[in-house]
């Protein structure tokens, strides 16, 4: 039996008049890596604000490891975020006056209990041992994604979504976080990368291309 930690049926999302999402149907198996691709305004972003429950769906269905979303109120969207999923974006969103360790142990703060050996590690994990005391400013934009990538993992979460993870980094530390995000998959956990680049996709097992809120195709890479 297939198991699914990602499922929509019938997914639409609408704002007022305008509708973001028409009739989205996608299946992701545990231990993929997916990419999710489209060109701005084709409903990315707003898929995976549904997928990763900051936002919730208009009509249909969203299965997400097992749980239907629409059963969750607002604390357990909460709660199933701290526990189910890891969050890499774009933006790094550290905070500036706590040092790389602090940053990640934050997470911990929201999911249970603070654990500076795991947070450690996971620093270690990213190549991070020897910056664990920095702030964000004293780190390249490579490595503050890389602390990034520290916070989603640190609470053990199946399922990591990564919304456009290279996009303020040069190719070098592009490179370095697509190879992270590549290891991290062959251990085992699924990827769910939003990207608009076609280079980036290359490193995902299959990529879904979504065009003004529809389904457009979807694509087996050879990887």
């Amino acid at each position: 039996m297939v198991n699914y930690v990602i499922e929509t049926q019938g997914l639409y999302k609408r704002f007022e008049q305008v509708t973001a999402l028409e009739n989205i149907n996608i299946k992701i198996k545990q231990g993929e890596f997916v990419a999710i691709m489209g060109a701005s305004g084709s409903g990315k972003t707003t898929l995976m604000n549904i997928l990763t429950c900051l936002d919730t769906a208009s009509e249909g269905k969203v299965i997400l490891d097992g749980i239907d979303a629409a059963k969750l109120d607002e604390i357990g969207r909460q709660r199933f975020r701290a526990e189910k999923i890891g969050l890499v974006f774009q933006q790094f969103h550290l905070i500036p006056y706590l040092t790389a360790l602090e940053n990640v142990m934050l997470a911990q703060h929201y999911h249970s209990v603070v654990d500076e050996t795991s947070a450690k590690a996971v620093l270690s994990q990213v190549g991070l041992a020897h910056r664990t005391n920095h702030r964000p400013s004293q780190l390249s934009g490579g490595e503050q994604q890389r602390v990034c990538i520290a916070r989603a993992l640190v609470n053990q979460p199946p399922v990591i979504f990564a919304d456009e993870p290279t996009g303020n980094l040069d190719e070098k530390n592009e490179k370095l976080v697509l190879d992270l995000l590549k290891n991290l998959n062959q251990q085992g956990r699924t990827i769910v990368m939003v990207t608009h680049n076609p280079e980036l996709s290359k490193f995902s097992h299959r990529t879904i291309y979504l065009q003004h809120g529809k389904f457009l195709r979807e694509e087996i890479n050879d990887n």
